[in-house]
């Protein structure tokens, strides 16, 4: 509705700008008769020209008919025109609209569906632990091209290896890859915890100054590093407001107040963007106030819709408002938003109507950790997968197995149970924020 919308709003600019041309064509040539009469008879000879001109009253009569009709269509059809933009943004936009088409329009279905996932570098290797990339991680990626890898510390030995490591694995991958880590500053910190970079420090000290350019800067060293070493995506910052006593977030988020969470969500997006990393905000809908942890089994909230907005919603807006590049959703499950106990990740309530319908976000949304047991207890590796895709979700974060998962998802778009446009819908979303940021 809303692209129809704005396709007719486009319709009726052009039309108004045709109609502006021809009157102003119309009053151009009067001009010009009336001032070449002028010249070549002068004074009273170029008055008798005129009148003769425009003797013949079914011309002035038509003239005067055209121009009365343009002046009174501009009169019922009042347009705000949209200021002019730029060339510079359009063209960037068009580069970026091109260059998606032709990425995803030469890809098999095969590549496509492994496009939308991002997995440990041991689920794509079969390996134990992986801290180098060789021949192994190279035939991995040939066979299976994946969105993404996300690493953790015991992927990480020291700066030589790491460079080295998400160098290679991004030379090997036929397309743009995510290079992912869990670097939220304090207690979660791959890289600043290997003893890499200096921490920044637990995000609720900083979200207790109460300085937003704190934690813009705390986004920009965090971001200047990780690009350091290869990175491009960062699964920070936590966008959920805690509530008192909360122990499954606890020092990860900026407070217990929207109001004071909101504007340091918004700025640590944008010092961690700055920096061409990617931001995730984590973990929609807000894991503030439930008492269990996904990782674990089912955690759910008996909040309200309303009370989401109060509470939470304001500081994802904040982040989107930011341009956030990412948005993870959680398991959490919601009755009294969703009507039933399906996981936030699973649902199209949260993902469809909520996430990118109230809240207007159009950038790529990933699942939280399919292989948690709030997920696993309940569903297949391939179930899971479809569901979140069918639900509106763009990639699929660690499946309890890929493999399944995968095979899961294209045999599932073979049968029709997914369109491959699902898929390509999802897969312009990925590749629009890797080509931004590949030439930003």
């Amino acid at each position: 509705m809303a692209k129809s919308e704005a396709y007719d709003e486009e319709i009726d600019r052009r039309e108004l700008r045709r109609k502006r041309r021809v009157k102003n064509q119309i009053i151009a040539f009067i001009v010009l008769v009336i001032t070449l009469i002028g010249v070549i008879a002068g004074g009273a000879v170029a008055a008798n020209k005129i009148i003769s001109v425009v003797k013949d009253r079914k011309q002035a009569e038509e003239l005067q008919k055209q121009l009365e009709e343009l002046s009174e269509s501009e009169e019922e059809t009042p347009v705000v025109e949209a200021p002019a933009e730029s060339a510079e943004p359009v063209g960037e936009s068009d580069y970026l609209g091109e260059a998606v088409e032709s990425i995803v329009g030469g890809m098999t279905l095969e590549d496509k569906v492994a496009g939308l996932f991002i997995i440990t570098p041991e689920a794509l290797t079969g390996t134990d632990t992986v801290i180098r990339a060789g021949e192994v991680t190279e035939k991995s990626l040939e066979e299976h091209p994946v969105g993404g890898l996300i690493y953790f510390s015991k992927n990480i030995n020291d700066a030589t290896q790491l460079t080295e490591m998400l160098q290679n694995t991004k030379g090997f991958s036929k397309y743009a890859i995510f290079l992912g880590v869990d670097e939220e500053g304090g207690t979660v910190s791959r890289v600043a915890g290997s003893g890499l970079a200096d921490d920044v420090g637990n995000m609720v000290d900083i979200g207790a100054a109460g300085d937003a350019a704190a934690a813009q800067e705390a986004g920009a060293i965090i971001g200047g590093y990780l690009s350091g070493y290869g990175f491009n995506l960062n699964f920070a910052p936590v966008a959920d407001v805690v509530a008192e006593g909360n122990e499954t977030i606890g020092s990860r988020s900026f407070g217990s107040d929207p109001n004071l969470v909101a504007p340091m969500v918004a700025a640590a997006v944008e010092g961690m963007q700055s920096s061409g990393v990617s931001a995730c905000l984590k973990h929609f809908p807000g894991l503030g106030d439930t008492t269990e942890d996904t990782h674990d089994g089912m955690a759910s909230t008996e909040k309200s819709l309303d009370e989401f907005n109060t509470t939470d919603f304001p500081v994802y807006q904040a982040g989107i408002n930011a341009g956030v590049d990412m948005v993870m959703v959680s398991h959490l499950s919601a009755p009294n938003v969703v009507g039933d106990n399906t996981p936030a990740s699973l649902s199209e309530k949260m993902i469809t109507e909520i996430l990118r319908g109230q809240l207007g976000y159009q950038g790529i949304v990933v699942t939280d950790s399919m292989s948690m047991t709030a997920i696993t207890d309940y569903y297949t590796a391939d179930e899971a997968a479809v569901k979140a895709l069918q639900a509106g979700a763009d990639m699929i974060l660690m499946p309890e197995d890929y493999e399944t998962a995968y095979n899961g998802v294209l045999e599932a778009v073979n049968n029709g149970t997914l369109s491959e446009e699902r898929i390509n819908e999802s897969l312009r979303r990925i590749f629009r924020v890797k080509k931004k940021n590949e030439v930003g």
